[in-house]
């Protein structure tokens, strides 16, 4: 990792996330043909440092690009697979495209609505009530 690889902030107390993240580092990075990526559980995190809010953190997964460019939940995914290299890319450049990355995006926030319910989740994965 270096100073020009992008951050996936995530939630570090879901397991149904950390899962996912643990996935990703195992089988996306194998691919990796433009660089390097890292993960951080926003718990762990300098928020402010990347120009993110809690509030915002607790909600989606978070991609900051090193320029500061910031995308979440759907977006944020998409980033990733991109970066990824090989048949990922095109995934994530499909979930990218201006008429999918509404449907990309209802997924995604139906998801980590229930994200307790998905594998590996447990209570504790909950989202925060919000406000």
């Amino acid at each position: 990792m270096s100073a020009n690889d992008p951050v996936l902030i995530y939630d570090g107390d879901c397991a149904f996330c950390t899962s996912c993240v643990r996935w990703a580092e195992k089988y996306l990075r194998q691919t990796l043909a433009s660089g390097g990526w890292t993960a951080q559980p926003f718990q762990f995190t300098e928020l402010a440092e990347f120009g993110v809010t809690r509030e915002r953190a607790e909600f989606e997964v978070l991609w900051v690009t090193p320029t500061g460019a910031v995308y979440g939940g759907a977006q944020a995914v998409a980033r990733l697979l991109m970066r990824s290299g090989g048949v990922s890319a095109y995934l994530g450049a499909v979930l990218a495209l201006g008429p999918v990355r509404p449907v990309a995006a209802a997924v995604y926030r139906l998801i980590a609505r229930n994200r307790e319910r998905m594998p590996g989740g447990t209570p504790a994965c909950a989202l925060p009530p919000r406000g």
